[in-house]
């Protein structure tokens, strides 16, 4: 059945789906949801931080659940982006070359931004 809705060609090089679309968009919609949640809450405690000198703000941001929900955050926005980046470059970049330089970079700098991220606001909720 599979053999007949393909080219002979596809068959032969065994061209076909991946199975990845569907994970792809299930994940990049939740992490969209996340980022409503938590962009209201971040909003909310930016607005908070305008008001406080700075060890007021960093008292706000050590207190357990804020540091839980920027860290969530944090980590949300840059796995959000670089999925979003992922389908921009496969749909825009038609050289092979390029989508692999550029995507490999696009993850290199969101794991980065990430790590950085996470290490800052670990830093400032335990105290060191």
């Amino acid at each position: 059945m599979n053999g007949r809705l393909r080219t002979p060609l596809k068959n032969a090089l065994g061209l076909g789906s991946a199975h990845q679309g569907s994970h792809h968009f299930v994940v990049q919609r939740l992490t969209a949801a996340a980022l409503v949640l938590l962009g209201l809450w971040f909003v909310w405690t930016v607005l908070k931080l305008l008001h406080l000198d700075y060890e007021g703000a960093h008292a706000l941001v050590a207190q357990p659940c804020n540091a839980v929900l920027l860290l969530a955050f944090v980590v949300a926005a840059f796995w959000h982006a670089q999925l979003g980046l992922q389908v921009v470059i496969e749909d825009y970049v038609h050289t092979r070359g390029s989508q692999l330089v550029l995507q490999v970079a696009v993850k290199f700098i969101c794991f980065i931004g990430a790590a950085a991220s996470v290490l800052a606001i670990l830093k400032i909720a335990l105290g060191r």
